[in-house]
C-alpha cells in the first residue's frame, strides 16, 4: 500500500471524474454531489463549502406547437425534467491573482449546465464561498443578443462583467416558468434579460432552458400567460439547438496572461494580466472568457469590479465536449503560445494552437483564433473522460499529452512543436472502468492515472517509453492516523501538490463494509493525501549510493529518491514562473527530521551548495560559507532560505525568533549547538539581505520622485516609496551591520526638507499613536512604544504598536495584509522589483530606471515571499503556503 499522509471524510457522495483539484495558493477543492468542499491540506478539519443553488430557467423561446411533434428526436437530449439541485459536473482554479485578495478563483459548472464563479469569503465567521461572476448569464445575454446566430460578430464591451453582491445569503431570481401561452397576448413583462441588465446585483442561479407550450385553444389562460409573451416563437430544432448552445459541461483555465515579463508570475495589479477560462458545451463548442485581475488587490474591499470578456468561439467538436486542458509551451511572456487540448464523447481529441496576445488584446469575438495542430481518433472511440497536458521546462519545445477514456484504457501522445511531429508513444489498458484521473507529476517523468474501479497507478516516462512503477510504500516519520476507514470501493480523481511531493484522491465509501449507524450515515467519500516524494523516476539494476544509516528501516532507494526529489522541487522554485508554496517539502522535511534529523541536515547543505558552484565540503562550516555568499543570491534563493530555516531547521525556536531573543540552545550537544547557532545567523543574514533590498529600493525610488517634476510616479494602482524617514533611522540604528550602499542613501534621503516630502506624499511623516495620539519614536523595525499619555495622577499609559513589514511605519487599527509565514503585518504592498532581483544591485538607481516592474507592487511578503492574505482565525479557512 501507499504512503497515506492523512485523509478528510466527506459527507456528499462523488459523482463525476475530476472530482479534486489542487490550487496554486494550496487550496484543495472536492465536487461532492451538490455542493463544493474546500479545504487546506495542512489542516483538512477546516474547510469552505459552496452550496449549488436551485435551479432556473433561461427563456431562450416558445415552441410553436401548430403542426410540431413535441417527442421529436432532436428534443431528446433536452433536459425535460430536472433536479431542483443540480450536481457538480466540473471544477477549475484559476492562476493566482484574479480574487480580490490576490488568490484563485474557483469555476464550477454543474450538470444544469451552469458555470459561476467563487471567491474565498472575507468574512471570517462564514463557511460559504462568495459568487462573484455567473457566465452562463453573460453567454444567454450575448446569444440573445445576436438573437441565436452562430457566427454574426460584435463588439463584447457590453459583456464586462459587473460582479454579483458579495452577498452569500442573496435571493435567487424568481421563477419565469410558464405553462402555456395564448396567441397575441399583449406584452405586459420584460423578460429575464432584461431584468438583469437592469439589476446587475441579482444574478441568482439559472438553468438552460425552460419547454413552453403555446396553447392554439380559447379557453382562460393561466395565470402566468401574459407574463412571458414577449418570447420569441422557435421551432423545435431552433429550440433544441439554443439549449445545447446553452449547455455547458466542463471548464478550464488558461496560465496567466500578461504576466509581470521574462517568465515572472508573480500576481501583480495591472489592466493586463488575465487568464482565459474555456468553457466546453453540448454543442461542440468552446467559449473562452479574458478574465482580469483587479485593478487593486485589498483584504477588506468586498465589493470589487473585475473586467470580463467573451473573446471567442470555437466550434471544436460536432459532439459533447467532455474534457479541456491547457498548456503554455513558450515563456516569451510578449508573445505566449497556448495549446489547448479538447475531448468529445464520441472519442476524439483535437490539439488547437493560439497565439495568447491576439486573446490578450481582442475587443471583439472570434471564431478563428485557433488552428488545430493534430486530431487524434483513440482505437475503441470511447468517451474522453479526462485530459492532461504538460510542457517539461527540460524539453520547452515537446508536449505531452495523456488521453483518459471511459473503457478504462488511457493513451500518451508527444508533440515536437518546431517539426509538428506527433508519437504515439502507447495505450494501456490500465483500469477496468472508467479513467477519472490522469496528472503529470515531477516535470513530465511521470504520469499517475486513477479510476472509478478504486485503482491508482505511477508510470514513468523514460525517452518515449512509459512503464509502470510501484507506488512509494514508506512516510517519512509520520505515522498514519485517522478515523477514516479504508474500505473505498471507488476513485473519482485526483491532484499533484504544487511540489510534487503530495497527491490528493477523492475516493468513494463501500457503503456495504461501513457501520450501518455510525459511520454509513456521514461517511460518503474522502479525500485520501498521499506521500510520493519517494517516487522512482528512472529504471535503474543498480543501488543508489546512499547512507541508510541516516534513517534506519527506511528503504534505500527511496531514501535516494527522497533527496532527489526534494532537491528537484527545491530548485524548481528558483523559477519566479512559480508562485512561492512549498508546503510539501516543509511538511516532508519536518516529518524526515523527528525520525532523521542528520538525514535532513545533509539535504539541506546538499541544497545549499548548489548555490556556491563550487567544491565544497557537504559539512556544516558550509553555512558559513553561504552566509557571506548572500548578497550574490536572488531574492527568490533568499526567500527559500528563510522559510526553510524558519520552519525546519529552527522550528523548536519560533518563540525566540518571534520575540528578537537569543535560543535557548541548553542542553544541546556542541555539534548540535554549533548547527543550530549557524542556522541561526544565517537566517538572520537572509532577512537583512532582503530589508536592506527593500530600503534600497525606496530611498532610490524617493530620490526618484524628487528629481521627477512630472511626478507621474504617484498614480492610482502602482507602488510608490512610503516609511522612508522610519528606514533612515533603522539605517542609523544598524550601521555596523548594514551596507556602505545603503547608508549613502540615506545620508542623500536625510538631506531633504521633511515639509517638501509632506508635499509630495501626502501625509504627514511623524507618526502618532493610534489610540492616544501620542508621538512614536523608531526604536525597532517591528514593534513600536508610543510616548504615552499623563493623565494628571501621576499614571502614564502607553500602548504598544505593530510597525508594517513593508514600510516600517506604524500599522493602523483597520485589516491589514497578513504573513502566515512570518505573522508579520503590512498595510502597503512590496514593490515587485523586490521580488525579481538577481542580486543586490551595485547601483539602486541606475537598477531601479532599468527595471520594468519599478510601477508594480506585489501581495507576497517581502521576507517570505509567499502570497499574503487576511489574517483569519483558526477555525477559519485559509490557504497555508509552508
Amino acid at each position: 500500500m501507499s504512503s497515506r499522509l492523512q485523509s478528510a471524510v466527506l459527507g456528499s457522495s462523488l459523482v463525476y471524474p475530476n472530482a479534486v483539484v489542487w490550487s496554486e495558493e494550496n487550496l484543495i477543492a472536492v465536487a461532492c454531489g451538490t455542493s463544493v468542499i474546500v479545504m487546506n491540506p495542512g489542516n483538512p478539519g477546516v474547510r469552505g463549502i459552496i452550496t449549488i443553488p436551485s435551479t432556473k430557467t433561461f427563456p431562450i423561446g416558445v415552441i410553436d406547437c401548430e403542426g410540431a411533434d413535441l417527442l421529436n428526436g432532436c428534443l431528446l437530449p433536452c433536459q425535460l425534467s430536472r433536479d431542483a439541485r443540480p450536481s457538480v459536473r466540473s471544477i477549475s482554479w484559476s492562476p493566482v491573482g484574479l480574487a480580490n485578495n490576490a488568490g484563485c478563483l474557483l469555476a464550477v459548472c454543474t450538470t444544469g449546465g451552469n458555470v459561476k464563479l467563487y471567491r474565498l469569503p472575507s468574512c471570517e465567521f462564514s463557511v460559504e464561498w462568495i459568487e462573484v461572476l455567473d457566465i452562463s448569464e453573460m453567454l444567454y445575454n450575448y446569444f440573445k443578443s445576436n438573437s441565436f446566430e452562430e457566427y454574426q460578430i460584435v463588439s463584447s464591451e457590453n459583456l464586462d462583467a459587473i460582479p454579483k453582491r458579495d452577498n452569500a445569503d442573496h435571493e435567487p431570481a424568481n421563477d419565469l416558468t410558464v405553462s402555456s401561452l395564448r396567441k397575441g397576448s399583449k406584452r405586459r413583462r420584460q423578460n429575464a434579460a432584461s431584468v438583469a441588465a437592469k439589476d446587475p446585483d441579482d444574478l441568482g442561479g439559472t438553468n438552460m432552458s425552460q419547454i413552453v407550450r403555446v396553447s392554439s385553444g380559447k379557453g382562460k389562460p393561466q395565470k402566468k400567460v401574459s407574463e412571458d409573451c414577449n418570447l420569441p416563437l422557435v421551432t423545435i430544432q431552433q429550440y433544441a439547438s439554443r439549449s445545447e448552445m446553452l449547455m455547458s459541461l466542463t471548464v478550464a483555465w488558461s496560465p496567466i496572461l500578461g504576466a509581470l515579463g521574462n517568465g515572472v508570475a508573480l500576481p501583480h495589479n495591472s489592466s493586463n494580466c488575465c487568464s482565459i477560462l474555456a468553457v466546453g458545451g453540448k454543442c461542440g463548442r468552446i467559449s473562452l472568457w479574458r478574465i482580469h485581475a483587479p485593478y487593486i488587490y485589498s483584504t477588506d474591499n468586498i465589493r470589487y469590479s473585475s473586467k470580463v470578456a467573451l473573446v471567442g468561439l470555437l466550434k471544436a467538436h460536432e459532439t459533447w465536449i467532455t474534457a479541456i486542458s491547457w498548456a503554455l509551451y513558450e515563456s516569451n511572456i510578449s508573445k505566449p503560445q497556448f495549446v489547448l487540448a479538447t475531448g468529445s464523447s464520441d472519442g476524439r481529441v483535437k490539439i488547437w494552437q493560439e497565439n495568447g496576445e491576439k486573446l490578450l488584446n481582442s475587443s471583439e469575438v472570434i471564431y478563428d483564433s485557433f488552428s488545430l495542430l493534430k486530431e487524434v481518433i483513440t482505437v475503441d472511440s470511447a468517451t474522453i473522460s479526462v485530459l492532461s497536458l504538460t510542457v517539461p521546462s527540460h524539453s520547452p519545445g515537446k508536449l505531452l499529452l495523456a488521453i483518459g477514456k471511459g473503457s478504462g484504457s488511457f493513451e500518451v501522445w508527444m508533440l515536437e512543436m518546431a517539426t509538428r511531429n506527433f508519437e504515439k508513444i502507447g495505450c494501456y489498458d490500465a483500469h477496468d472502468r472508467i479513467v477519472t484521473g490522469l496528472a503529470w507529476a515531477f516535470n513530465g517523468r511521470c504520469l499517475y492515472s486513477c479510476s472509478q474501479d478504486n485503482s491508482m497507478k505511477s508510470w514513468i516516462l523514460v525517452g518515449n517509453s512509459l512503464s509502470e512503477v510501484p507506488m512509494p510504500s514508506t512516510s517519512p516519520g509520520l505515522k498514519y492516523s485517522s478515523d477514516a476507514p479504508y474500505v473505498f470501493d471507488s476513485c473519482f480523481g485526483l491532484a499533484v501538490s504544487p511540489g510534487n511531493l503530495a497527491i490528493a484522491m477523492a475516493r468513494k465509501f463501500d457503503a456495504d463494509l461501513l457501520h450501518p449507524m455510525y459511520q454509513a450515515r456521514t461517511h460518503k467519500a474522502a479525500v485520501e493525501f498521499l506521500w510520493i516524494g519517494g517516487q522512482q523516476l528512472g529504471i535503474s539494476s543498480t543501488s543508489p549510493d546512499i547512507n541508510s544509516e541516516y534513517f534506519p528501516g527506511f528503504p534505500e532507494k527511496e531514501l535516494f529518491w527522497w533527496e532527489t526529489n526534494i532537491l528537484w522541487s527545491l530548485n524548481q522554485y528558483e523559477n519566479l514562473s512559480r508562485l512561492l508554496n512549498i508546503w510539501d517539502i516543509v511538511a516532508s522535511l519536518v516529518a524526515f527530521k523527528q525520525s532523521a534529523p542528520e538525514y535532513v541536515g545533509h539535504v539541506l547543505l546538499k541544497w545549499l551548495k548548489s548555490y556556491l558552484r563550487s567544491q565544497f565540503d557537504i559539512s556544516v562550516t558550509l553555512l558559513s560559507e553561504i552566509f557571506e555568499f548572500l548578497p550574490k543570491l536572488s531574492s527568490r534563493q533568499l526567500h527559500l532560505i528563510n522559510i526553510i530555516s524558519r520552519h525546519v531547521m529552527l522550528k523548536e525556536y519560533k518563540a525566540a525568533i518571534m520575540s528578537s531573543k537569543e535560543p535557548d540552545l541548553e542542553g544541546l550537544s556542541g555539534a548540535e549547538e554549533e548547527q543550530v547557532t549557524l542556522w541561526m545567523e544565517l537566517f538572520l543574514g537572509s532577512e537583512n539581505e532582503l530589508l536592506e533590498r527593500l530600503v534600497g529600493i525606496s530611498f532610490s525610488a524617493i530620490l526618484g520622485l524628487l528629481s521627477n517634476s512630472s511626478m507621474d510616479v504617484l498614480k492610482v494602482g502602482s507602488w510608490s516609496p512610503d516609511g522612508f524617514i522610519q528606514m533612515e533611522q533603522w539605517v542609523s540604528h544598524n550601521r555596523e551591520s548594514v551596507k556602505g550602499h545603503s547608508e549613502f542613501l540615506a545620508a542623500e534621503v536625510r538631506k531633504v526638507e521633511k515639509r517638501r516630502l509632506q508635499d509630495i506624499l501626502g501625509y504627514e511623516v511623524d507618526e502618532q499613536c493610534n489610540f492616544c495620539s501620542a508621538a512614536v519614536p523608531f526604536e525597532s523595525k517591528e514593534h513600536a512604544m508610543c510616548s504615552g499619555m499623563n493623565y494628571g495622577n501621576g499614571v502614564s499609559q502607553r500602548h504598544k504598536l505593530e510597525r508594517c513589514a513593508v514600510t516600517m511605519r506604524v500599522l493602523p487599527t483597520k485589516p491589514s495584509w497578513y504573513c502566515i509565514c512570518c505573522q508579520r503585518r503590512a498595510r502597503k504592498l512590496a514593490p515587485s522589483i523586490l521580488f525579481t532581483m538577481p542580486k543586490y544591485p551595485s547601483d539602486f538607481k541606475s537598477f531601479l530606471k532599468s527595471s520594468p516592474y519599478k510601477d508594480s507592487s506585489t501581495p507576497c511578503c517581502p521576507f517570505c515571499g509567499i502570497l499574503l492574505q487576511r489574517s483569519q482565525p483558526e477555525h477559519s479557512l485559509s490557504p497555508l503556503p509552508v
